[in-house]
């Protein structure tokens, strides 16, 4: 759980970093037409914050095992219309909601990093798998962003 948090700690402090000197121009351009921008790439991050919160924060209450609620990302990335938002919108969005992440997982109890969730595939996994998920599911779409660290 600490390796997890030092991860998600370090890119909170390097992502802004490694943006900056970028243009608008520069992140919001799209690879394809059909392909996400740097800063659709990060909306989606944050669109996975959120989900993920309410998943670690309903994982210390509710009775086990806790089903994951799915959701559709790209409907999120064209609700969201990250897209058309002022790149440091969306920057400063995404850093705000991973700081309540970690704030989240400081409280996180050894016995609750075990509680489990049902994925739609049957698949049971646990509130400690699910916190290492989240953040190589980050650093994925950080290096599609970065390319290689």
């Amino acid at each position: 759980m600490q390796t997890a948090l030092d991860r998600l700690n370090q890119w909170i402090t390097e992502v802004p970093v490694k943006f900056n000197g970028l243009s608008e121009q520069e992140v919001s351009r799209r690879p394809q037409p059909h392909k996400w921008s740097r800063k659709e790439i990060l909306g989606h991050l944050c669109d996975s914050a959120l989900n993920n919160l309410q998943r670690f924060v309903r994982a210390q209450y509710e009775e086990q095992p806790n089903t994951i609620i799915q959701y559709d990302q790209d409907q999120w990335g064209r609700l969201m219309n990250y897209q058309e938002l002022p790149f440091e919108h969306i920057l400063s969005f995404w850093v705000s909601l991973n700081k309540q992440v970690a704030a989240v997982w400081r409280r996180i109890s050894e016995g609750q990093l075990q509680n489990v969730f049902l994925l739609n595939e049957g698949k049971m996994v646990t509130l400690h798998w699910l916190i290492d998920d989240y953040v190589d599911h980050m650093e994925h779409h950080l290096d599609q962003i970065f390319g290689s660290n």
